[in-house]
């Protein structure tokens, strides 16, 4: 079981790539594709734009190159359905590594990083079966990837829990909470990106428009805010019996509790008129960088979660 479960998250990871390298090429052809002077033509999942504005100094519409638009829909669904078949690769990856484990299959960070992965590659394909944000999922797919090659690199042998560790049941719900979350994150960043990169004008009519991307942004941010608040409260109640006490400021406790503020200021922020828009784009930026580092913290700074 434990072969196999190596072998479904290898083969995860590989499909991963290159569905990235797809994500990538998908986005580009779009970009290169399109001149946009003023206006941004519309857009759905899975279809690239058929129509454009004509380029500078011109006027009126023109026809995309039928090629080039058949071309860029086949490469985008070819790396949708590759990172379909990653996502479930790597999820049945974990599962294998549950029956083994008998708990949640989240005790290292060879685990926790192909978890984050999974939850980043879930979120996406959740929100992108609503909204048409295939243009930007090379962003997503990217920082998934980052983290399977992270989880490559660390030994993947099954090691008893350290005493800390040893609650089969909160370690399941409390780092599965995590995962969840910082997989949705990472698709408001993505979001975030992408709106700051349209400016204040929709500059680029082969990304989704402003206000499709802040949609995305927000609804991200509404699933994963409750879900990360939970994370901290389980967390807080494990701590109690695991160290007994709720709350110590060890760095991982101090990073996540400011990382679930910066999300409440966008929260805050976005119902502002003055916020509202680029500022609240550069929060959900800052919030990502959190995320990371509330994650990798551990790593650089020594404390009660350095295990």
């Amino acid at each position: 079981m434990a072969t196999l479960s190596q072998y479904l998250f290898v083969t995860g990871a590989l499909l991963l790539l290159f569905a990235f390298v797809l994500s990538v090429a998908y986005t580009t052809i779009l970009a290169t594709g399109r001149r946009v002077a003023g206006s941004l033509a519309s857009m759905s999942s899975g279809s690239t734009l058929v129509t454009a504005t004509a380029a500078a100094g011109g006027s009126g519409t023109r026809s995309v190159d039928p090629s080039r638009s058949a071309g860029a829909a086949t490469v985008g669904a070819i790396a949708h359905g590759l990172t379909w078949a990653s996502f479930l690769l790597m999820a049945g990856s974990l599962l294998a590594r549950a029956v083994i484990v008998e708990r949640g299959p989240w005790g290292n960070m060879y685990e926790f990083s192909i978890a984050f992965a999974v939850g980043i590659l879930g979120g996406y394909l959740f929100l992108e079966r609503r909204y048409p944000i295939r243009s930007i999922g090379f962003l997503p797919l990217g920082v998934a990837l980052f983290l399977a090659g992270y989880a490559a690199t660390l030994p993947a042998t099954i090691e008893p829990l350290v005493p800390a560790l040893d609650n089969p049941a909160l370690l399941t719900v409390h780092v599965a909470m995590a995962m969840i979350a910082y997989g949705v994150l990472a698709v408001s960043f993505a979001a975030a990106v992408g709106y700051l990169a349209q400016g204040s004008d929709d500059r680029f009519g082969w990304l989704p428009s402003r206000a499709v991307l802040d949609a995305v942004a927000y609804r991200s941010v509404v699933i994963g805010f409750p879900i990360f608040a939970t994370m901290i409260i389980l967390g807080s109640y494990w701590a109690s019996s695991a160290w007994g006490r709720y709350w110590g400021w060890d760095p991982k406790e101090t990073s996540a509790l400011v990382t679930w503020l910066i999300y409440a200021v966008y929260l805050h922020a976005r119902s502002q008129p003055n916020w509202r828009g680029r500022p609240a784009a550069l929060v959900l930026v800052i919030g990502f960088g959190a995320v990371l580092f509330t994650y990798f913290g551990n790593l650089f700074v020594s404390g009660l979660h350095s295990y």
